[in-house]
């Protein structure tokens, strides 16, 4: 898919990742919906990074694991810019704590927002990409949905039905050239890992990723956008950490 004058909806799209992402499709030329719960000062700085790019883009404030706010998030996205061509939900955050430590509402609600808010956001924008005959959507997920680590179940079973999720819709709608992806970031220089202990940082960088450090928004950004523009890929799963998961001591 060649994305000049194509129309993105990226979820998260404020900060992070997705604005990372946003402005990527920005800088290969389409214009672009951000979505974040939130119209703040995220929100509008990407907004400003994007039309300095002389594109157009939209913030739209919805809770997409809500389903009447993902429906309107893609049908705002389809009146203020004309179409949808991609969707990337890249929308989430951390849910920490072992089986015995987090409740069950921290577990429903890792469900809505990783899984649910997937869910509704497809069923919303696939009838836009259908008659078309082309589209293309991005799962963000994480490599702790492909490794088990011992600090955050919930996170680690929402993020791991991503990629399984990705090669179902990718089999329904290969018939109508939709194509579906899914990236797993490893630890990326954002605020969801700002928090990270020295300790933990240190033990990152020398002894868990291979190549010692952290990876961008920016790095994971020109992944997704080789995903959107490359449309003989589909159904697959690509980890972007630096060597993470690859190891095995």
């Amino acid at each position: 898919m060649n994305l000049q004058n194509k129309i993105a909806l990226v979820t998260g799209g404020t900060k992070g990742i997705g604005a990372a992402a946003a402005i990527a499709f920005a800088k290969a030329g389409a214009d672009v919906a951000i979505n974040g719960r939130f119209d703040d000062a995220d929100a509008q700085a990407t907004r400003q990074e994007i039309q300095k790019l002389g594109r157009r883009c939209e913030i739209i404030v919805a809770d997409c694991a809500k389903q009447d706010d993902a429906k309107r998030c893609v049908e705002e996205t389809v009146q203020k810019l004309g179409a949808l061509d991609v969707l990337v939900h890249s929308a989430g955050g951390p849910v920490n704590g072992k089986l015995f430590e987090i409740t069950p509402d921290d577990w429903y609600g890792a469900f809505d927002i990783h899984v649910h808010a997937i869910f509704h956001l497809c069923r919303a924008a696939l009838p836009h990409m259908k008659p078309r005959k082309e589209g293309a959507i991005i799962l963000v997920s994480s490599t702790a949905g492909l490794r088990a680590v011992h600090t955050n179940i919930a996170y680690q079973v929402v993020k791991g039905a991503i990629p399984h999720f990705t090669r179902a819709l990718a089999r329904e709608f290969a018939d109508d050239n939709i194509r579906v992806n899914c990236v797993a970031p490893g630890v990326v220089r954002t605020r969801f890992h700002a928090n990270m202990s020295d300790a933990q940082k240190k033990l990152n960088l020398e002894q868990r990723i291979p190549l010692h450090r952290e990876g961008t928004p920016a790095q994971v950004a020109s992944l997704i956008t080789e995903l959107v523009t490359n449309d003989y890929i589909t159904g697959e799963t690509f980890t972007i950490d630096g060597g993470l998961t690859m190891r095995i001591a």
